[in-house]
């Protein structure tokens, strides 16, 4: 089913988001000082690009810098992406079928805000990433 929604995803709008996130994380490279930025928007692009079956998790080594560098990127774009992903998640869930692509548009708004400090997982590999998996069992 992930493989099908992302595929529907792909076609419909990832491959926009993708590229228009590519493009700006281009614009942000070319200054040194915004290069954290940059490499943020190239993360969000292959998240953008194939979102289902993945999850965004803090980062445990992110601190006051990723949260500063978080606050500029809010003000300059985080909240124009935000936005735009909010639209497109309502124009997507007008439809029944679209209704899960509407929910992938809503789940990159958090990473869309604040994206330093912050690592993009295979579901699978999230409890890992945040610390909260059982204990394998050892003999």
């Amino acid at each position: 089913m992930r493989l099908l929604l992302n595929v529907i995803w792909l076609v419909l709008s990832g491959f926009w988001m993708a590229i228009a996130y590519v493009l700006a994380g281009i614009v942000c490279c070319i200054l040194i000082i915004t290069i954290p930025f940059g490499l943020a928007s190239f993360r969000i692009a292959g998240f953008a690009l194939w979102p289902f079956g993945r999850t965004v998790v803090n980062r445990s080594t992110a601190g006051a810098a990723s949260f500063i560098g978080n606050v500029i990127w809010f003000l300059v774009a985080g909240l124009w992406l935000a936005i735009g992903h909010l639209v497109t998640g309502i124009l997507m869930c007008v439809t029944i079928i679209g209704i899960p692509l509407g929910l992938g548009s809503f789940k990159l708004i958090p990473v869309s805000i604040a994206p330093l400090g912050k690592d993009i997982v295979d579901l699978p590999d999230a409890s890992y990433a945040t610390g909260t998996h059982a204990a394998p069992f050892v003999r």
